[in-house]
């Protein structure tokens, strides 16, 4: 009787054994395809992150950078100049700040900060107010600091009256030949989030 009982612990002894080990190369598979899995939603993470930058003076086109953010579940990051623009500085035709970086191409006002992983994004959404029919020059200031080589560009502008015409195409050249631009296009103020969704699905834009 005693042997029987014997050979009954033993087996199961062995069978627990057995079950246990099997736990444990179950646990060490599931860690391992975690593992993998993780690091391939991070690389897709990288390849596909959209950063949304914008420059806004008056809240305008800040509004439609914060939909396109949220829209996207983007990062957001606004350019904003080491000396701000004053009412006086935007006034039309008044010879201000405004009017005479407009009339100078070669001009660059400074960033007050920067995007410190900028190399993290492929794709940047970049929102600018019309100022004389052109981007602000603190947006070549901005393009100008960093490497797009690779990157895709949607730009889109705030305006009254003006499109966007040339003032995105005048900005090719402030980026490598490889950087990708798309359509921008021209909103006016006031414009709703579902317009600014409905642009943003027509680009075919993912993040």
């Amino acid at each position: 009787m005693r042997k029987i009982v014997s050979l009954l612990l033993s087996f199961g002894m062995i069978f627990a054994l057995a079950a246990c080990s099997q736990s444990a190369a179950s646990e060490k598979q599931e860690q391992i395809q975690s593992a993998v899995q993780k690091t391939e939603e991070q690389e897709a993470d990288v390849s596909t992150k959209t950063l949304v930058v914008y420059f806004s003076c008056t809240g305008t086109t800040k509004q439609l950078a914060e939909y396109a953010a949220e829209i996207l579940g983007a990062d957001l990051y606004e350019i904003v100049p080491e000396d701000l623009y004053t009412e006086a500085d935007l006034a039309y035709y008044t010879n201000g700040r405004a009017d005479q970086e407009q009339n100078d191409s070669n001009v660059r006002p400074a960033i007050s900060g920067g995007v410190e992983n900028m190399n993290e994004y492929n794709t940047i959404i970049l929102g600018y107010p019309i100022w004389h029919g052109q981007a602000p020059r603190i947006i070549s200031t901005f393009l100008e600091s960093y490497d797009f080589s690779g990157k895709t560009i949607v730009p889109f502008c705030t305006s009254h009256s003006s499109g966007i015409g040339s003032s995105a195409d005048n900005l090719h050249v402030l980026c490598a030949d490889s950087t990708l631009w798309m359509e921008g296009r021209r909103f006016e103020s006031g414009t709703s989030k579902e317009a600014m969704e409905e642009w943003l699905n027509h680009t075919d834009i993912s993040n």
